[in-house]
C-alpha cells in the first residue's frame, strides 16, 4: 500500500488522499436495495461503481469489511416522511404479503448482483432483523435531547444539530425554504424526520414491533446508522450510495449518527451519479424502468452492461441509449476475442494466469514476485495510477486497449496484464474461452480454405461474407488463417 489513493469526498466537495482509520483495513458501508420491486439498471450502475471501489481497495492490498443493508421496512414512497411504506405498496400491487414481497425481490436483487460479477458484501443485513439496534439508537437520541415524541411518533430535531445540511452543502435556512409546507403537523420544524412511526400514523402497516415509544416500525434513515455501527463500529471509513441520497437520506443519517455517537461518523462519502435516459433520470416511481432481464430480451448480457458502466466515471451522469449499449457489447466482444486469441499463441498455457475471480483476496501489484518487463511495468503503472486517482476507470480502460493492441508485447504478457487489471474491472476474463464453432460454420470455413487453395478467390470471398454474417471474423495471416467467433445474439 505504498500508492496514494485519492477519492472525491462529497463532504467538502474535494478530491482528497484516502487514509483508513485502521492501517490496512477499510470499513465500507453501502446503502442496499429497498426490496419492493426489481432493481432497475440505474440502481445497478451504483452497485457496479461501489464494486469497482471495493475491488480497487483490495487490489492495493486493503482488507475490506463491506456491509450492505436490505431495506425491507420503513422506506416511504417519499424519501421524506410522506406516503406509504414501499413494502405495503408492493404487497398491494401483487396481492402478496409484505414478507413475501421482501424475500422475492431481495433474491431478484442478489441474482442481478451475481450476474454482474459484483462481489457479495461481507455482511448483508436486513432491516427487519435489526429492530432492537434501531430502538437503542432512538432511545439514545431521546436521552441526549436530539429527539422528541409527538403525536405517537419519534422525531429527530434538526435544530439541535448545528451541521445539518453540510453534506448537501446547504444552510439550514435554504433547506427550510425549499421544504414542503403540508408536512406532518407534529413536527416542530418541517425538516425534522421520523425515527419511529407508531400505528397512530399508519394503522394498516403489517410490519410492527413493540418499542418504548409504542408499537410501530422504524423510519428509513435510522436503519443505516444502526446496521453500520453494529458491524463496523461507530466510525466508518467510506459510506456509498447514489447521488440522490445526498440531500435527505444521507444528510439525515449523518445528523442522527453523530448526535447519537458524539463524534464524526464517516470519513469519506462516495456517491455515484445518475443513469440518464432521453426522458431524464431513471426511476421506479416514473414507471417504464429497464431491468437486466429487459436488456437480456434485447440481446444484451450482464457483462455487456457492466462494460457499458465502466466507460463513464462514476461521478459523471451516464447517458443510456441502445446504440451506446450496442457499442459496449461490440467493444467487449472484441476484447474477449483478443484474449482468446492470446490463449492460442505459443507459450500461452493457462497455468500462468492469476485467478481474478475474487477481487477481495487478489494480490496487489506491488505484492507480486514475478519478474516483469519494462513494458509490462509501464502498463501496470499507468493502470494503477488511473484507478488510484478517484477511480478513473475510463482512463484505465484506455490503458487496457493500448496494451491489448501493442504489437511489441507477447500474448502471454498481454494475458497476464489483462488478468491483473480484471481484479478491478471485474469482467471475469479468466473464464473467457474461445467459442465453439458449429459444424455448419466449420464446413463453410473448410470450403473457403479449399477455395483459396485452388485460387478461387471469388468463392472464398463469398464464403467469407457468409461466415461474417454468422459472426465469424476471419484473418488471413502469413502463418495461416485465424478466426474469431462471435455468435449472433
Amino acid at each position: 500500500m505504498n500508492r496514494t489513493i485519492t477519492l472525491f469526498n462529497t463532504m467538502g466537495r474535494a478530491e482528497v488522499p484516502f487514509q483508513s482509520i485502521e492501517p490496512g483495513k477499510v470499513r465500507l458501508y453501502t446503502c442496499g436495495p429497498t426490496v419492493y420491486n426489481y432493481a432497475h439498471i440505474g440502481n445497478l450502475r451504483t452497485y457496479v461503481s461501489e464494486d469497482l471501489l471495493r475491488r480497487m481497495l483490495s487490489y492495493f492490498g486493503y482488507e475490506v469489511n463491506h456491509v450492505m443493508n436490505v431495506t425491507d421496512v420503513g422506506h416511504l414512497t417519499s424519501d421524506a416522511d410522506t406516503g406509504e411504506d414501499k413494502m405495503t405498496v408492493g404487497a398491494r400491487r401483487e396481492g402478496k404479503t409484505v414478507w413475501e414481497i421482501a424475500r422475492f425481490y431481495e433474491k431478484a436483487f442478489f441474482d442481478d448482483i451475481r450476474a454482474l460479477n459484483i462481489l457479495m458484501p461481507t455482511t448483508v443485513a436486513r432491516a427487519t432483523e435489526h429492530i432492537p439496534a434501531m430502538i437503542e439508537i432512538v432511545q439514545r437520541l431521546i436521552d441526549r435531547g436530539y429527539a422528541y415524541e409527538a403525536g405517537g411518533n419519534v422525531y429527530f430535531s434538526v435544530d439541535r444539530f448545528a451541521d445539518y445540511g453540510s453534506l448537501a452543502a446547504l444552510q439550514l435556512e435554504e433547506l427550510q425554504a425549499g421544504a414542503r409546507v403540508d408536512v406532518d403537523p407534529n413536527k416542530r420544524n418541517p425538516l425534522d424526520f421520523v425515527l419511529w412511526f407508531t400505528e397512530s400514523k399508519f394503522p394498516d402497516q403489517e410490519m410492527k414491533w413493540n418499542s418504548p415509544f409504542g408499537r410501530g416500525f422504524p423510519g428509513w434513515h435510522i436503519e443505516c446508522s444502526a446496521i453500520a455501527s453494529q458491524y463496523l463500529g461507530e466510525h466508518v471509513d467510506i459510506h456509498c450510495g447514489g447521488s440522490d441520497h445526498i440531500p435527505v437520506h444521507h444528510t439525515n443519517e449523518i445528523a442522527q449518527s453523530e448526535a447519537a455517537f458524539g463524534h464524526k461518523w464517516v470519513n469519506y462519502w462516495f456517491h455515484t451519479e445518475f443513469l440518464i435516459m432521453k426522458e431524464g433520470k431513471m426511476s421506479k416511481s416514473a414507471g417504464g424502468f429497464l431491468t437486466l432481464a429487459a436488456l437480456a430480451e434485447m440481446g444484451f448480457s450482464p457483462d455487456d452492461y457492466r462494460y457499458f458502466c465502466l466507460q463513464a466515471h462514476y461521478r459523471s451522469p451516464l447517458q443510456f441509449t441502445w446504440e451506446a449499449l450496442k457499442g459496449a457489447q461490440t467493444a467487449l466482444a472484441n476484447l474477449r476475442n483478443l484474449y482468446t486469441g492470446w490463449l492460442e499463441e505459443p507459450g500461452a498455457g493457462a497455468s500462468d494466469v492469476p485467478d481474478s475471480s475474487n477481487g477481495s483476496t487478489a494480490l496487489g501489484p506491488e505484492e507480486t514476485s514475478t519478474e516483469v518487463s519494462e513494458e509490462e511495468r509501464s502498463y501496470s503503472e499507468a493502470f494503477d495510477s488511473a484507478i488510484a486517482a478517484d477511480l478513473n476507470v475510463p482512463l484505465a480502460l484506455g490503458v487496457v486497449w493500448k496494451m491489448a493492441k501493442d504489437p511489441g508485447l507477447s500474448a502471454a504478457t498481454k494475458r497476464s496484464l489483462l488478468s491483473r487489471f480484471d481484479r478491478v474491472l471485474g469482467l471475469g476474463v479468466d473464464k473467457w474461452q474461445r467459442a465453439e464453432l458449429p459444424e455448419e460454420l466449420k464446413r463453410l470455413l473448410d470450403e473457403r480454405q479449399a477455395a483459396r487453395a485452388r485460387r478461387d478467390y471469388a468463392t472464398a470471398d463469398e464464403l467469407r461474407a457468409r461466415l461474417a454474417a454468422a459472426g465469424v471474423e476471419i484473418m488471413d495471416t502469413p502463418s495461416g488463417t485465424k478466426w474469431q467467433y462471435n455468435p449472433k445474439r
